[in-house]
């Protein structure tokens, strides 16, 4: 069984640095009521924050969601996984991404990271994702990662955090091999 993994916002916890560009941009912390629903950097007053994502070193330095390595590590050893990200749009975001793939999930092999702009290319049995847009065109399972943007959106099995990320594949392995038995 092949999984599809997305990084920023699933497996990467973005919303620290936003936190801190908001703060160093506006003068004063944000509470994340205020962007429920909705991108951080579609706030108005703010557009200019997406412009940080332009540069060298953005991607790099952000921590790891919190349980995600232990999770993909377990997952790595039952499935096919894979790691698929979008990285052209953002162009060193390449780099970054690469770098924090190597410090933070070193047992990930290179023939299993995906840089790539539109993901309607991936094919797999599931994908785990923070955009609904990326499941739409998915052809297998998509698991929508909540974040604040996509907390609205319907249509496709939640999970909230990546323990709820190992429950449910330990129970997809579970039903399998009872399939079997």
């Amino acid at each position: 069984m092949r999984i599809c993994i997305d990084m920023d916002e699933v497996m990467v916890d973005n919303y620290q640095r936003y936190h801190q560009l908001f703060e160093e941009q506006q003068g004063r912390k944000i509470d994340p009521k205020e962007y429920y629903g909705k991108r951080i950097y579609d706030l108005p007053g703010i557009e200019s924050m997406r412009d940080e994502l332009r540069n060298p070193g953005f991607f790099r330095d952000l921590p790891v969601m919190k349980d995600a390595r232990e999770v993909v590590s377990e997952l790595y050893e039952h499935y096919e996984v894979y790691v698929v990200t979008a990285a052209t749009e953002f162009k060193h975001s390449f780099t970054d991404k690469w770098e924090w793939l190597e410090e933070h999930m070193p047992f990930i092999h290179w023939e299993r990271i995906v840089f790539c702009g539109n993901k309607s290319i991936v094919h797999g049995d599931y994908m785990i994702d923070d955009k609904v847009s990326n499941l739409r065109t998915f052809n297998g399972t998509g698991l929508l990662f909540t974040a604040s943007h996509n907390v609205h959106d319907t249509g496709y099995h939640r999970v909230a955090n990546w323990l709820e990320v190992r429950d449910f594949f330990r129970q997809e392995r579970a039903a399998e091999q009872a399939s079997e038995g």
